[in-house]
């Protein structure tokens, strides 16, 4: 069994992408070095703190 995580992720979020943007996404990862989870959650906290800069209300 794997090890207990303090902070587990269960909800799971698939999206339809063009071949363009998976290049894209590859070539982001490359560079980083950060798995596709990581370079989604961090592009969901940049969008965040735009909508909020702008005075909209974040989801």
């Amino acid at each position: 069994m794997g090890r207990m995580r303090e902070n587990p992720r269960y909800n799971v979020i698939s999206m339809r992408i063009s071949d363009a943007e998976r290049e894209t996404l590859e070539a982001i990862m490359d560079s980083t070095k950060k798995s596709v989870s990581d370079i989604m959650r961090e592009a969901m906290e940049l969008v965040k703190a735009r909508s909020t800069e702008f005075g909209q209300k974040a989801a």
